[in-house]
Protein backbone atom coordinates (compact mmCIF):
# COMPACT_ATOMS: atom_id res chain seq x y z
CA UNK A 1 0.00 0.00 0.00
CA UNK A 2 0.87 3.42 -1.15
CA UNK A 3 -0.38 6.19 2.09
CA UNK A 4 0.03 9.70 1.44
CA UNK A 5 0.09 11.92 5.16
CA UNK A 6 -0.69 15.22 4.97
CA UNK A 7 0.86 16.90 8.03
CA UNK A 8 3.67 15.64 10.34
CA UNK A 9 2.84 16.78 13.69
CA UNK A 10 1.31 13.99 16.20
CA UNK A 11 -1.64 12.80 14.05
CA UNK A 12 0.07 13.14 11.11
CA UNK A 13 3.46 11.62 12.38
CA UNK A 14 1.79 8.67 14.30
CA UNK A 15 0.11 7.73 11.09
CA UNK A 16 3.17 8.03 8.79
CA UNK A 17 5.05 5.56 11.40
CA UNK A 18 2.34 2.85 11.75
CA UNK A 19 1.71 2.43 8.05
CA UNK A 20 6.02 2.11 7.95
CA UNK A 21 6.39 0.04 10.82
CA UNK A 22 3.57 -2.07 8.98
CA UNK A 23 5.94 -1.90 5.55
CA UNK A 24 3.74 0.06 3.50
CA UNK A 25 4.97 3.03 1.45
CA UNK A 26 4.67 6.55 2.84
CA UNK A 27 4.87 10.08 1.36
CA UNK A 28 4.37 12.65 3.16
CA UNK A 29 3.79 16.70 2.95
CA UNK A 30 4.62 18.96 5.41
CA UNK A 31 5.28 23.29 5.16
CA UNK A 32 8.10 22.54 7.88
CA UNK A 33 10.67 21.55 5.25
CA UNK A 34 13.21 19.87 8.41
CA UNK A 35 10.58 17.82 9.61
CA UNK A 36 9.86 16.41 5.98
CA UNK A 37 13.75 15.66 5.62
CA UNK A 38 14.06 14.27 9.02
CA UNK A 39 10.76 11.83 8.70
CA UNK A 40 13.06 10.49 5.97
CA UNK A 41 15.98 10.15 7.78
CA UNK A 42 13.88 8.65 9.97
CA UNK A 43 13.42 5.84 7.25
CA UNK A 44 9.48 6.53 8.09
CA UNK A 45 8.80 8.53 4.74
CA UNK A 46 9.95 7.76 1.42
CA UNK A 47 9.34 10.59 0.01
CA UNK A 48 7.45 13.75 -1.16
CA UNK A 49 4.18 13.77 -1.50
CA UNK A 50 2.95 16.01 -4.61
CA UNK A 51 0.93 16.76 -7.44
CA UNK A 52 2.64 13.95 -9.42
CA UNK A 53 2.14 11.43 -7.42
CA UNK A 54 -0.71 11.70 -4.91
CA UNK A 55 -3.12 9.80 -8.06
CA UNK A 56 -0.37 6.23 -6.98
CA UNK A 57 -1.45 6.54 -3.11
CA UNK A 58 -4.20 4.02 -2.25
CA UNK A 59 -5.06 6.57 0.31
CA UNK A 60 -4.30 9.91 1.79
CA UNK A 61 -4.84 11.00 5.47
CA UNK A 62 -4.68 14.88 6.17
CA UNK A 63 -3.85 15.53 9.13
CA UNK A 64 -3.73 19.20 9.38
CA UNK A 65 -5.93 22.33 10.53
CA UNK A 66 -9.27 22.37 9.00
CA UNK A 67 -8.64 25.63 7.12
CA UNK A 68 -5.59 24.58 5.76
CA UNK A 69 -7.14 20.99 5.12
CA UNK A 70 -9.64 22.62 2.32
CA UNK A 71 -7.20 25.10 1.22
CA UNK A 72 -4.54 21.48 -0.04
CA UNK A 73 -7.73 19.60 -1.31
CA UNK A 74 -8.63 22.49 -3.37
CA UNK A 75 -5.10 22.47 -4.82
CA UNK A 76 -4.89 19.09 -5.20
CA UNK A 77 -7.95 17.60 -6.26
CA UNK A 78 -7.45 17.80 -9.99
CA UNK A 79 -4.70 15.73 -8.87
CA UNK A 80 -5.86 13.27 -7.20
CA UNK A 81 -7.72 10.98 -9.63
CA UNK A 82 -10.36 7.58 -8.79
CA UNK A 83 -7.71 5.25 -7.40
CA UNK A 84 -7.24 7.69 -4.08
CA UNK A 85 -9.35 7.60 -0.92
CA UNK A 86 -8.96 10.63 0.41
CA UNK A 87 -9.60 10.82 4.62
CA UNK A 88 -9.14 14.34 6.70
CA UNK A 89 -8.30 13.85 10.18
CA UNK A 90 -9.42 17.18 12.14
CA UNK A 91 -11.15 17.86 15.10
CA UNK A 92 -14.00 18.96 13.52
CA UNK A 93 -16.44 18.03 10.45
CA UNK A 94 -19.24 20.05 9.31
CA UNK A 95 -16.85 22.72 7.80
CA UNK A 96 -14.46 20.14 6.26
CA UNK A 97 -17.05 17.66 5.12
CA UNK A 98 -18.83 20.72 3.44
CA UNK A 99 -16.40 21.80 1.49
CA UNK A 100 -14.68 18.62 0.42
CA UNK A 101 -17.58 16.87 -0.56
CA UNK A 102 -18.60 19.31 -3.46
CA UNK A 103 -14.76 18.78 -4.46
CA UNK A 104 -14.21 14.78 -4.55
CA UNK A 105 -17.48 15.14 -6.65
CA UNK A 106 -16.46 17.48 -9.26
CA UNK A 107 -12.98 15.59 -9.54
CA UNK A 108 -13.59 12.28 -9.44
CA UNK A 109 -12.24 10.81 -5.95
CA UNK A 110 -13.20 9.60 -2.80
CA UNK A 111 -13.07 11.87 0.80
CA UNK A 112 -14.69 10.78 3.99
CA UNK A 113 -14.54 12.82 7.25
CA UNK A 114 -12.50 11.34 9.30
CA UNK A 115 -11.29 11.81 13.31
CA UNK A 116 -8.75 9.58 14.84
CA UNK A 117 -9.74 9.72 18.81
CA UNK A 118 -6.34 9.43 20.39
CA UNK A 119 -4.01 12.01 21.05
CA UNK A 120 -2.00 13.82 23.75
CA UNK A 121 -1.08 17.45 25.45
CA UNK A 122 2.38 17.00 22.99
CA UNK A 123 2.61 18.18 19.68
CA UNK A 124 4.98 17.83 17.00
CA UNK A 125 6.76 14.40 14.58
CA UNK A 126 9.07 14.00 17.66
CA UNK A 127 5.94 12.94 20.22
CA UNK A 128 4.51 10.46 17.35
CA UNK A 129 4.31 6.72 17.57
CA UNK A 130 3.43 4.32 15.73
CA UNK A 131 0.82 2.81 18.44
CA UNK A 132 -1.22 6.11 19.04
CA UNK A 133 -4.00 4.75 17.59
CA UNK A 134 -3.76 0.99 18.78
CA UNK A 135 -7.32 0.02 20.23
CA UNK A 136 -8.53 3.94 20.00
CA UNK A 137 -11.88 4.47 18.44
CA UNK A 138 -11.78 6.08 15.03
CA UNK A 139 -15.10 7.93 13.70
CA UNK A 140 -15.53 8.09 9.93
CA UNK A 141 -18.33 10.50 8.23
CA UNK A 142 -19.11 9.40 4.34
CA UNK A 143 -21.07 11.19 1.74
CA UNK A 144 -23.19 7.98 1.16
CA UNK A 145 -23.91 5.64 3.96
CA UNK A 146 -25.11 2.86 1.68
CA UNK A 147 -21.94 2.36 0.40
CA UNK A 148 -20.80 -0.74 2.09
CA UNK A 149 -18.06 -1.54 -0.40
CA UNK A 150 -16.47 1.48 0.36
CA UNK A 151 -16.30 1.07 3.82
CA UNK A 152 -15.21 -2.09 3.90
CA UNK A 153 -12.58 -0.56 1.94
CA UNK A 154 -12.32 2.86 4.16
CA UNK A 155 -11.12 -0.22 7.48
CA UNK A 156 -9.03 -2.36 5.70
CA UNK A 157 -6.94 1.07 4.37
CA UNK A 158 -7.03 1.78 8.06
CA UNK A 159 -6.24 -1.50 9.15
CA UNK A 160 -2.31 -0.73 9.89
CA UNK A 161 -3.04 1.95 12.48
CA UNK A 162 -4.83 -0.99 14.24
CA UNK A 163 -8.15 1.36 15.68
CA UNK A 164 -10.28 -0.89 18.18
CA UNK A 165 -13.27 0.54 17.02
CA UNK A 166 -14.31 2.18 13.52
CA UNK A 167 -17.92 4.72 14.42
CA UNK A 168 -20.03 5.79 10.97
CA UNK A 169 -21.66 8.95 11.88
CA UNK A 170 -22.94 12.10 10.26
CA UNK A 171 -20.45 15.26 9.86
CA UNK A 172 -23.30 16.87 12.44
CA UNK A 173 -23.91 14.28 14.91
CA UNK A 174 -20.19 14.16 15.23
CA UNK A 175 -19.41 18.06 15.93
CA UNK A 176 -22.51 17.58 18.21
CA UNK A 177 -20.98 15.01 20.49
CA UNK A 178 -17.63 16.26 20.00
CA UNK A 179 -18.65 19.97 21.52
CA UNK A 180 -19.16 17.66 24.86
CA UNK A 181 -16.59 14.74 24.65
CA UNK A 182 -13.47 17.15 23.67
CA UNK A 183 -14.15 20.58 23.33
CA UNK A 184 -15.83 21.61 26.52
CA UNK A 185 -12.78 19.29 28.65
CA UNK A 186 -10.32 21.39 27.15
CA UNK A 187 -11.88 24.66 27.65
CA UNK A 188 -13.04 23.67 31.07
CA UNK A 189 -9.52 22.95 31.84
CA UNK A 190 -7.98 25.77 30.39
CA UNK A 191 -9.74 27.71 32.14
CA UNK A 192 -9.57 26.06 35.66
CA UNK A 193 -5.95 26.54 35.72
CA UNK A 194 -5.90 30.26 35.57
CA UNK A 195 -6.35 30.42 39.33
CA UNK A 196 -4.36 32.15 41.25
CA UNK A 197 -3.71 29.45 43.59
CA UNK A 198 -2.43 26.85 40.80
CA UNK A 199 0.89 28.90 41.29
CA UNK A 200 1.39 27.40 44.63
CA UNK A 201 -0.22 23.75 44.18
CA UNK A 202 3.05 21.54 44.79
CA UNK A 203 2.66 19.69 47.75
CA UNK A 204 -1.12 20.06 47.57
CA UNK A 205 -2.05 18.24 44.57
CA UNK A 206 -2.52 14.87 42.96
CA UNK A 207 -4.41 12.97 40.79
CA UNK A 208 -7.66 15.09 40.46
CA UNK A 209 -5.24 18.64 40.17
CA UNK A 210 -3.62 16.16 36.65
CA UNK A 211 -6.53 14.70 35.41
CA UNK A 212 -8.35 18.40 35.08
CA UNK A 213 -5.20 20.37 33.56
CA UNK A 214 -3.45 18.01 30.95
CA UNK A 215 -5.42 18.93 28.43
CA UNK A 216 -4.89 22.99 29.60
CA UNK A 217 -1.44 22.33 27.84
CA UNK A 218 -2.78 22.54 24.03
CA UNK A 219 -2.45 24.08 20.96
CA UNK A 220 -4.04 27.38 20.79
CA UNK A 221 -4.07 28.41 17.38
CA UNK A 222 -5.98 25.00 16.66
CA UNK A 223 -8.28 24.67 19.11
CA UNK A 224 -9.35 28.77 18.91
CA UNK A 225 -10.40 27.35 15.45
CA UNK A 226 -11.83 24.53 15.92
CA UNK A 227 -13.84 26.17 18.94
CA UNK A 228 -15.13 29.06 16.85
CA UNK A 229 -15.97 26.48 13.90
CA UNK A 230 -18.09 24.68 16.55
CA UNK A 231 -19.11 27.48 18.72
CA UNK A 232 -22.76 26.56 18.17
CA UNK A 233 -22.91 23.17 19.96
CA UNK A 234 -20.17 24.20 22.50
CA UNK A 235 -21.83 27.06 23.67
CA UNK A 236 -24.61 25.16 24.81
CA UNK A 237 -22.38 22.61 26.54
CA UNK A 238 -20.92 25.94 27.97
CA UNK A 239 -24.36 26.87 29.16
CA UNK A 240 -25.13 23.68 30.60
CA UNK A 241 -22.03 23.27 32.54
CA UNK A 242 -22.24 27.63 33.73
CA UNK A 243 -26.06 26.53 35.09
CA UNK A 244 -24.81 23.42 37.04
CA UNK A 245 -21.93 24.97 38.48
CA UNK A 246 -24.51 28.00 39.77
CA UNK A 247 -26.34 25.09 41.29
CA UNK A 248 -23.72 24.49 43.34
CA UNK A 249 -22.53 27.68 44.11
CA UNK A 250 -25.84 28.55 45.37
CA UNK A 251 -26.28 25.75 47.44
CA UNK A 252 -22.96 26.56 49.25
CA UNK A 253 -23.89 30.12 49.80
CA UNK A 254 -27.21 29.25 51.19
CA UNK A 255 -25.17 26.87 53.68
CA UNK A 256 -28.01 24.03 52.13
CA UNK A 257 -26.37 20.47 52.84
CA UNK A 258 -29.40 18.87 51.58
CA UNK A 259 -29.03 20.28 48.62
CA UNK A 260 -25.50 20.15 48.13
CA UNK A 261 -25.36 16.60 48.47
CA UNK A 262 -28.31 15.89 46.44
CA UNK A 263 -26.29 17.81 43.58
CA UNK A 264 -23.14 15.58 44.38
CA UNK A 265 -25.00 12.65 44.57
CA UNK A 266 -26.86 13.48 41.11
CA UNK A 267 -23.60 13.68 39.60
CA UNK A 268 -22.11 10.25 41.28
CA UNK A 269 -25.24 8.53 40.01
CA UNK A 270 -25.07 9.98 35.75
CA UNK A 271 -21.27 9.12 36.30
CA UNK A 272 -22.58 5.60 37.38
CA UNK A 273 -25.27 5.98 34.36
CA UNK A 274 -23.55 6.98 31.45
CA UNK A 275 -19.70 4.82 32.32
CA UNK A 276 -20.97 2.46 34.75
CA UNK A 277 -18.99 1.14 38.28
Amino acid sequence: MTVGIVGLGLIGGSFAKAYAEAGHTVLAADTDRSTLEYAKICGTVSGALTEENISACDLVLIAIFPEAAIAYLRKMAPHIGSHTVVIDCCGTKRVVCAAAFPLAKQHGFTFLGGHPMAGNHHSGFKYARANLYHNAPMVIVPADFDDIALLDRVKQLLSPAQFGRISVTTADKHDEMIAFTSQLAHVVSNAYIKSPTAGTHKGFSAGSYKDLTRVAWLNPDMWAELFLENKDYLMDELDGLIAALQQYREAMADDDLPRLVQLLDDGRRRKEEVDGR
